[in-house]
């Protein structure tokens, strides 16, 4: 069987372009190697989509959304993809659960964020340590967070939780700041921000939840403590871009280079989501990149 549309990746965005392309009349197949929602599905409560009044669980809105390109026909397989031909006629995407054909291609498959290695982390997820200030730092309102990191993403993460939190310290392992010169005056002129340069994490203290940070100085090696509620890790994300290395084209940091039109370098294989190259990587924007795509494959196939 020649499937019309593959979708790589059963998080937002690849469950938008499922619910388009099945609405559309097109055969449509999701391969998902775990669950759905992808990182969406390891967020406790998501309150920035819209038309969920009290938020809605990030587990509990990939299934709905698994569940809706399904009602239209969309197909799953929990299936680990190992190899692409994406220049082939027709394309081939290899599994661990065989070898599928499609007509068109559309990439899911995301990017994780770069954690701090240290023991203990991923047990803490959601209790104190957090990688999106968009998504969790409401809860923090009145409370003290630390944000581990000195680039674009770790100042706007900072800006964004000053307006909620009582104090935000950033901790940096450098004495200023990598990001662009246009953050630095709005950010030093908050009253509730703190720094602690040339300071690097070595432990995650807690007891069932985050309760502070033991920091080593990169220049004298002397240890300290700081008390705060919740870490939010800001040091870079990694794109799941491997399978497409060789045969699409991809910027410095690893994402698949694709326009709003998420078209990529090789006719008929789109890039979706937070795998792609793009400024605003939400859950909004993901579902977005899911319609255009499928609005695109669809212009190919015919």
């Amino acid at each position: 069987m020649i499937h019309d549309m593959i979708i790589i990746g059963g998080g937002p965005a690849g469950y938008s372009a499922a619910l388009y392309a099945a609405r559309a009349g097109l055969r449509t197949l999701v391969l998902e190697k775990l669950s759905a929602g992808g990182q969406m599905a390891l967020t406790d409560v998501i309150d920035n989509y819209p038309g969920f009044v009290e938020g809605i669980d990030g587990f509990e809105l990939g299934e709905r959304m698994q569940q809706s390109a399904e009602r239209f026909g969309a197909v799953t397989e929990l299936a680990e993809v190992y190899r692409l031909d994406l220049k082939a006629d027709p394309k081939v995407v290899d599994t661990d659960q065989g070898v599928f054909l499609a007509r068109s291609v559309v990439i899911a498959t995301g990017a994780g964020p770069r954690e701090l290695g240290l023991p203990g982390e991923q047990a803490l997820v959601g209790r104190g340590v957090h990688y999106c200030a968009a998504c969790d730092g409401m809860r923090y309102r009145g409370r003290t967070v630390a944000v581990i990191g000195g680039g674009n993403s770790a100042v706007a993460d900072a800006l964004q939780l000053a307006r909620v939190a009582e104090k935000v310290i950033i901790v940096h392992r450098r004495d200023s700041l990598r990001a662009d010169k246009v953050y630095h005056e709005p950010l030093q002129k908050l009253p509730n921000v703190e720094f602690r340069w040339n300071s690097a994490v070595s432990e995650i203290l807690a007891d069932g939840k985050v309760t502070g940070l033991r920091l080593w100085d990169t220049v004298t090696g002397e240890m300290s403590q700081i008390a705060v509620d919740g870490v939010f890790v800001s040091i870079g994300r990694k794109p799941a871009s491997g399978l497409a290395e060789g045969q699409l084209e991809l910027d410095r940091s690893g994402y698949i280079v694709a326009d709003e039109s998420t078209r990529t370098s090789l006719p008929g294989v789109y890039a979706v989501g937070d795998v792609r190259t793009k400024q605003v990587r939400q859950v909004v924007t993901a579902v977005a990149d899911g319609a255009v795509a499928v609005h695109y494959a669809s212009e190919y196939m015919a």
